[in-house]
């Protein structure tokens, strides 16, 4: 692997001059960490003791969570290795650069032909790649079919055998590949499928623990598109093996999909426009299939399945990204096959070729409008998925906001509190301050909109430990506790907002919005006044909708 090179925002030696504003904005924060040059110096394949497992288990007792940087970017990207994307690495990678990504996954659809062929071939194109941009971190993946179940991102960290593992795992593990679906032929064979995917997260895990990568994460994509990932096989690939699968996509890609006048009067953002099926879990109401301010059911509910996993003590992240396969509005179609070439025998569909004619499509460009925001200590692969797996993770369409930092004190505690991700242990009936840092947007998006945060919104769940039913989906003691307008706040500016810590232990979760387009969430306004609602078919104009969500919080109260 070629040297990597520090992102140019992150770089002494780039002078303010050649940054854009949110360039310079993100500098400004990565100074107030304390990070800045030395401090914040190339990982590589190292990360901070702070962000190493063993250290990452206790952290939080002394409520001293180290500063962050936080690196923006993308775990579901395609190009031409999947056999339903268009572009070439360069276009992507171009465009992740244009729009202020520090890192991206390459995770093409299994395939036969991506297996015997294509994983290889892009493998190739991936250290070119990272040769050409060492300015960005890469990371080639695999977008899994789960059996029985859905797809998911798996992504290794750079080193010798990340191809072969992906390819491995294909070829041994895929439901696509194997036959493994749901519904196939009854009750038996759906247990067969789900026990394979528990089968391949430890296999996974295998690798990791002898070394064999360096360290591998899976993340559920697209969770409720199709309503089969149930709730208990969710539960169960995350207590398959510690560590190896850390959340799921908060928000799905497809965000251009509903666009007034684009796709089609029933067209819904993310491309959820599948109504249950016999494959879907019988337990999902009808309205989970589809999405609410552009983000899934399952994570846009107060008391949700999202809170119903979290209010078992246990993290569980969230993410949003771009699935991009068709940017909207772009003017490229897939090339012409040479006779007797398809994507069986090539793992690879033919370089695009530019028309003048706007072609179908319902996604982003990488960071055009979806963003995962990952806070590490120092830059670097490894760095960015020990940050993944600690939870250090806020997401926001739009370009809503440029910072984000959140810490819950001790009232009486001069440190740095614990951050997202993390556990503060304390006393019942202890004063504590969650501390919400915001730094608003710095210059107009992509679309030319200057987005302007309207509120935050605190979320609180009482913690209860595991559940007696794996396919619950409710959370009933969690909802929104406090709500903060910040409307025509700009700058950088701090919220302190006190919390008492009751007899149980609890968790707190983030989120905000523009203010354009809430009202009632879905399980009532005792539960959710003001959340995310979904937009009516065919008009879902993205950019007028914009929220962030950000990893929960947990605070452990001592019994005694």
């Amino acid at each position: 692997m070629t040297d990597q090179q520090l992102p140019a925002w992150a770089d002494p030696s780039v002078s303010p001059a050649d940054l854009d504003a949110q360039g310079v904005s993100r500098r400004g924060l990565l100074r107030r960490a304390g990070l800045f040059g030395a401090a914040f110096a190339l990982g590589g394949a190292a990360t901070s003791a702070a962000a190493t497992p063993a250290a990452a288990a206790g952290r939080g007792h002394g409520g001293s969570d180290p500063h962050l940087a936080y690196l923006v970017g993308d775990h579901h990207v395609h190009s031409v290795y999947s056999h339903d994307a268009k572009y070439t690495f360069s276009q992507q990678v171009r465009a992740a650069a244009q729009y202020g990504l520090d890192w991206l996954v390459f995770n093409e659809h299994s395939n036969f032909g991506h297996a015997h062929y294509g994983a290889a071939l892009e493998h190739r194109e991936i250290l070119r790649a990272r040769a050409q941009n060492p300015r960005q971190l890469i990371f080639q993946g695999l977008e899994w079919y789960i059996p029985a179940a859905e797809h998911a991102t798996v992504f290794a960290a750079p080193g010798p055998h990340e191809v072969d593992l992906l390819t491995r795992f294909e070829l041994a593990y895929d439901g696509k590949l194997l036959g493994y679906t749901e519904g196939s032929a009854g009750a038996a064979d759906t247990a067969r499928n789900e026990a394979h995917a528990v089968k391949a997260i430890q296999w996974l895990a295998e690798q990791r623990r002898t070394g064999y990568v360096d360290d591998v994460l899976v993340l559920a994509n697209h969770p409720l598109r199709l309503g089969i990932d149930s709730p208990h096989e969710v539960r169960n690939w995350r207590d398959a093996s510690d560590g190896i699968v850390i959340g799921m996509e908060g928000a799905p890609g497809a965000q251009g999909a509903a666009i007034p006048g684009w796709r089609g009067t029933n067209s819904i953002r993310g491309e959820y426009e599948n109504k249950p099926s016999a494959q879907s879990w019988s337990g999902y109401p009808a309205n989970a299939y589809q999405t609410y301010g552009g983000f899934d059911w399952a994570t846009a509910t107060v008391g949700g399945l999202w809170d119903s996993m979290l209010a078992e003590g246990r993290l569980f992240s969230i993410t949003s990204n771009s699935d991009n396969h068709r940017t909207v509005f772009d003017t490229w179609k897939n090339g012409d096959w040479q006779p007797g070439q398809n994507f069986d025998n090539t793992g690879k569909v033919p370089d695009p070729v530019n028309t003048a004619t706007a072609q179908p499509g319902s996604d982003f460009w990488p960071g055009q409008f979806s963003r995962t925001h990952v806070g590490v200590t120092r830059y670097g692969y490894r760095a960015v998925m020990a940050g993944l797996r600690a939870g250090r993770v806020w997401v926001d369409h739009g370009h809503l906001l440029d910072g984000l930092d959140v810490r819950v004190k001790r009232e009486c505690d001069h440190g740095r509190g614990v951050t997202l991700g993390g556990r503060l242990h304390v006393r019942r009936g202890e004063r504590l301050t969650l501390s919400v840092t915001v730094t608003t947007a710095s210059r107009p998006n992509p679309q030319g909109i200057l987005p302007r945060l309207a509120h935050v919104d605190v979320i609180r769940g009482a913690v209860r430990g595991p559940v007696s039913d794996r396919d619950t989906w409710r959370a009933p003691d969690t909802r929104v506790v406090h709500t903060a307008d910040v409307s025509g706040r700009t700058g950088t500016y701090t919220l302190e907002i006190p919390v008492t810590a009751g007899d149980e232990s609890f968790y707190l979760r983030l989120r905000g919005s523009d203010g354009n387009r809430q009202g009632t969430g879905y399980l009532g306004a005792a539960v959710d006044p003001n959340g995310p609602i979904p937009h009516e078919p065919g008009n879902g104009d993205p950019w007028a909708d914009t929220w962030f969500y950000a990893n929960p919080v947990f605070v452990d109260v001592a019994r005694a």
